[in-house]
């Protein structure tokens, strides 16, 4: 079973012009309600009997919370645990991954080039990296961040893979189109939504999402309650996609229609290509 987690964290430390939750502040009895909800979530998974992997979507940043750090080490450690991944800014120091199980942890970190200098985002890259933790890094698409993304792409390892996400509601010429492949190989994939209605798709069966309150849904994207994951009600169902088209890629990346659970064999959740997909 692969959860994608999203409690009620919804603050950011990074106000991106494209992003809603840009600058958000959660009270602190917000912020008391997210730690209770993860370390419920985490006191699950822990209890659990068989194996799962975690990928954190939180809406904010999660990193600059104590509570995340904690349990990504405490989940790596279970030997239970196949992956425990996050999506972050990568805006906090990293020291605290000496405590996890390196080859159970990784992080999908995203590069902001208006939010954070650009030394100290390929430095942490760097760092992960000499630490030996699994990770790729990204750009939003967007026309004022080409430039940075060559620039990240000469600077990185080759190693590590820089994905390009297509900026929402934006539509590319083959020419911009081509520009982005360079750097992201991948990038076909994001250009374009893919029709789903109908389609198979892992999620409700091996893949779920969950919020806070331990509600089960299928994916972020559709708000039909599949159950809860605490009170027993949950019971893994495959069904095809009911919408019209996926347009994200933890949505998407699960649809039997593409092949990315190949371009992406061993890392689907930190969003790393197998060798022979980059």
């Amino acid at each position: 079973m692969t959860i994608l987690y999203r409690g009620p964290l919804a603050s950011c430390d990074y106000d991106c012009g494209y992003c809603p939750f840009a600058k958000r502040r959660d009270s602190p009895e917000q912020l008391r309600a997210d730690r209770a909800a993860l370390e419920r979530f985490t006191a699950w998974v822990a209890g659990r009997p068989h194996g799962v992997s975690v990928l954190f979507t939180p809406w904010g940043e999660g990193l600059v919370r104590s509570w995340y750090r904690r349990a990504l080490v405490e989940l790596s450690r279970l030997p239970h645990v196949g992956r425990v991944a996050i999506q972050t800014n990568l805006g906090q120091r990293i020291g605290w991954t000496a405590g996890a199980d390196l080859t159970k942890l990784a992080f999908w970190a995203t590069y902001h080039p208006d939010q954070v200098p650009y030394a100290r985002f390929l430095g942490r890259c760097r760092e992960l990296a000499e630490r030996g933790v699994r990770h790729s890094a990204g750009i939003v698409g967007l026309p004022e961040h080409l430039a940075a993304a060559r620039r990240l792409r000469a600077d990185l390892p080759p190693e590590v893979y820089l994905w390009v996400n297509a900026a929402e509601g934006r539509s590319y010429t083959d020419a911009e189109a081509a520009q982005w492949s360079e750097i992201d190989p991948l990038f076909s994939y994001s250009r374009h939504p893919h029709p789903s209605r109908g389609v198979p798709c892992r999620t409700g069966d091996t893949v779920i999402s969950v919020d806070g309150d331990g509600t089960v849904r299928r994916c972020h994207f559709v708000s039909e309650v599949l159950g809860n994951l605490y009170d027993g009600t949950f019971r893994p169902r495959r069904s095809p996609c009911p919408h019209e088209i996926c347009d994200c890629h933890i949505g998407y990346v699960h649809l039997e229609s593409l092949p990315l659970y190949d371009v992406f064999a061993g890392g689907i959740l930190e969003r790393v290509p197998a060798p022979q997909g980059r």
